[in-house]
């Protein structure tokens, strides 16, 4: 490699500065002359004998354009490089056009010692190929960047990459690197032979260690001229040249390696399109992270949810075994006592024993109503096609041979994909609250029906003409035990519609209600295809 003799346009000494670290970073042996006014740089061009020329994009007093007509005309066969700070997406090709090489942004100058090494062998810049092959490299990339947004662990993370990372630049190797405390883990690789999989090093000892600390890409054309590489852990390799770059420009959490067999200084594009796929690695692995809390989360809720159930379940074999028993006993002991002393008693013991028995069945209801909503969390639900409309119908025919006859109507052939035996019991429930809560109107009437929500989707009803309510306590109605009207008013557990929504809730579907108080209410419930198990 040739000592280069470059002159640098550059109004700021401090990048001049840079520049030339670069350069030595890199190894590359040059000269750099440093231009910072017209007059200097007029001077330099004079004098001649420069291999490449570097221009900020205008200095005080001296554009670009003046600067470059004024290379072009005293140096014409000397490469024009552009190393600014503000090259806008449309400025390179302009450029190109009127006779610069190529151009370098100051915040990328790593890609300098690529364009220098360009010039070294003769390639034109970005050629037809090259373009071409980064056109393919950039539909590489756009598939690693969906594979990544699917994957769930840090496995399939390490798996996609390290295929990835190899095929986007046709290198001889390619090794995942997670940062673990002051270590570097050479955790994964794909590669023609064997490198440091598995294998540990101190953060100091080697050069995806570097790119760490130093949060910025490393390329190296001969590892064996760079102070950073430890030549006795790559001598056993095929490794020549290599690109590194950190997975996470901010506080890195790993690194991405790539390596050639061969002399090979990688390209600005190359360390870029690698760069890329290390942002979205890291992107990935922190929702690695995110869907690995939340995961937790929903065991630790699942957990619990089970160990609920469990209680459920020893609740309400307490229920049958310690209350239903002694319940049966008292009332049985009533019904013996009011048959055998009704004689004897006089009425206000009589009305006494009245209410011990009232209170006993209504009790006893509450119990069976009680064991009832905690069955409906462990039945299975076995679907079927049901025919709504003659359920409805059934229904209705059994609530008037029971009760008070009143005008009831269903519309004819609805259907839902249900199971039928629990979608019985929602009908039966909202049924005879309808008949219950319209016994008092001189013209009671009750309605089943649908209606077709904005979505498009069914939604069926049941509605009555009855006593109603207040909406401001609808958020009431299905919670167990409670009760919108008293007992006075009319029966109840207040725990039918408790029952109703756990079933509309097993199916996956939603009921809500709408009401005037004094003017009747409407059940809606919907019964999507989709089943929420559990619940």
């Amino acid at each position: 490699m040739r000592k280069l003799r470059i002159l640098h346009l550059d109004d700021s000494a401090a990048d001049a500065a840079l520049v030339r670290e670069t350069l030595a970073q890199a190894h590359w042996p040059a000269e750099v002359v440093h231009a910072a006014t017209k007059a200097g740089f007029a001077d330099a061009i004079k004098h001649g004998g420069f291999d490449a020329i570097l221009a900020d994009s205008g200095v005080p007093g001296f554009s670009a354009e003046a600067a470059l007509q004024l290379a072009r005309e005293a140096c014409p066969q000397t490469p024009y490089i552009i190393v600014s700070g503000a090259v806008a997406e449309d400025q390179p090709g302009r450029y190109r056009a009127a006779g610069v090489y190529d151009c370098v942004p100051k915040r990328q100058l790593w890609r300098l010692v690529p364009v220098l090494q360009r010039l070294e062998t003769g390639e034109a810049p970005l050629p037809s190929s090259e373009l071409e092959r980064q056109n393919l490299a950039m539909k590489r990339l756009v598939e690693a960047v969906q594979e990544l947004s699917l994957a769930r662990d840090l496995d399939t993370i390490m798996a996609i990459v390290r295929k990835a990372a190899r095929e986007l630049t046709g290198a001889d190797g390619a090794t995942f690197v997670l940062r673990e405390g002051d270590n570097c883990h050479y955790a994964e690789e794909n590669a023609i032979s064997p490198l440091w999989k598995g294998q540990k090093f101190p953060m100091s000892m080697c050069i995806s260690g570097w790119v760490m600390l130093q949060a910025q890409p490393a390329v190296i054309g001969d590892i064996y001229q760079d102070a950073r590489i430890p030549a006795a852990a790559y001598r056993p390799t095929f490794v020549k040249s290599l690109a590194m770059v950190p997975i996470r420009t901010q506080a890195p959490i790993g690194a991405i390696g790539n390596y050639w067999a061969r002399s090979h200084f990688a390209s600005g594009w190359e360390v870029e399109i690698l760069q890329a796929l290390a942002n979205t690695t890291a992107v990935a692995m922190e929702n690695v992270q995110v869907y690995g809390e939340l995961e937790q989360r929903v065991a630790d809720r699942t957990r619990q949810l089970q160990a609920a159930n469990r209680e459920l379940k020893t609740f309400s074999y307490s229920v049958s075994h310690d209350l239903r028993n002694p319940l049966n006993i008292i009332g049985g002991f009533a019904g013996l006592l009011e048959q055998t002393q009704k004689g004897v008693l006089g009425p206000k013991a009589l009305g006494y024993l009245d209410s011990i028995i009232s209170e006993t069945r209504r009790m006893s209801e509450l119990i069976e109503d009680l064991l009832r909503l905690a069955k409906f969390s462990e039945i299975e639900l076995r679907r079927e096609n049901v025919d709504l409309s003659r359920l409805a119908g059934d229904v209705a025919a059994r609530l008037e041979s029971t009760s008070r006859p009143l005008a009831f109507t269903a519309q004819p052939g609805l259907t839902a994909s249900a199971d039928a035996g629990m979608v019985r019991i929602v009908l039966e429930n909202l049924l005879a609250n309808a008949w219950k809560y319209s016994a008092r109107q001189p013209q009671a009437a009750v309605a089943f029906g649908q209606e077709i929500q904005p979505d498009g989707s069914p939604a069926y009803f049941v509605r009555d003409n009855g006593a109603g309510f207040d909406m401001q306590h609808a958020q009431k109605l299905f919670a167990p035990f409670q009760r919108l009207h008293s007992d006075q008013e009319f029966a109840g557990t207040g725990v039918g519609l408790a029952t109703v929504q756990r079933i509309i809730h097993r199916h996956g579907g939603r009921i809500w209600a709408e009401a005037a108080k004094g003017r009747g209410a409407t059940f809606y419930f919907t019964l999507p295809n989709d089943l929420v198990p559990g619940l």
